[in-house]
């Protein structure tokens, strides 16, 4: 399972951090970041009624979208993410705990890391994936440099990419990158905007495409 999972992220290229959205909008912000091509959805688990956002877009989106939990800290937070469905599980952190449970309960688990020291104590602990946070703040350069030694490790770039660095980001060779609120606009959700939502979703999605097309030539 998490093999299939790694390579549908490595095409999709793409995670949308849903975090904070009002409840009761869960199922339109899904759909227009679905209709703008989006296929990765990633609930944080500190956004109000985040485990019933999961279980009802798991139930309604199932067949369209992958929905995970982030922002998982501790097991227990883990084990109330997998009951309420998700696939996956992604943290901002490195919690040795929450890898061994992904690992007995077959459930994938993409730890938060942000030394080389983290990255490759997630990798020889089972992580097939990691994330690297907060790129806002280490800088984009940061994942270039990491790469040379770690390019063995699949990473998935979070914090601070945008429209002007998504494509410096993916040609460093991340797996994928994570989208919070330069795609899920929290202001605009609040409007009921959600067709700009699947506008700023196909922009993303075209990028991340022209890079693909450009590594496979």
């Amino acid at each position: 399972m998490g093999s299939e999972l790694l390579t549908s992220l490595a095409e999709a290229k793409i995670i949308a951090i849903i975090r904070g959205i009002p409840v009761g909008t869960g199922r339109e912000t899904a759909r227009a970041l679905s209709e703008g091509g989006i296929s990765f959805l990633e609930i944080t688990l500190n956004t109000e009624g985040a485990l019933e956002m999961i279980t009802d877009l798991k139930e309604s989106f199932g067949d369209k979208l992958r929905i995970g939990a982030g922002t998982v800290l501790d097991v227990k937070m883990a084990e109330k993410a997998v009951d309420a469905g998700a696939e996956y599980i992604i943290s901002p952190n490195l919690d040795e705990g929450v890898l061994a449970y992904g690992r007995e309960k077959g459930v994938v688990v993409w730890p938060g890391t942000m030394t080389p020291s983290e990255m490759v104590r997630a990798h020889q602990l089972g992580a097939e994936a990691v994330k690297v946070f907060p790129i806002g703040s280490l800088g984009v350069k940061y994942i270039k440099d990491v790469r040379a030694p770690l390019s063995h490790i699949p990473m998935v770039a979070t914090g601070g990419i945008n429209q002007e660095n998504i494509q410096e980001v993916l040609r460093y060779g991340v797996t994928a990158v994570g989208l919070g609120g330069n795609l899920v606009d929290n202001a605009l959700i609040k409007k009921g905007e959600f067709k700009k939502i699947t506008e700023i979703a196909r922009r993303y999605v075209q990028l991340a495409e022209e890079v693909n097309m450009h590594v496979t030539k």
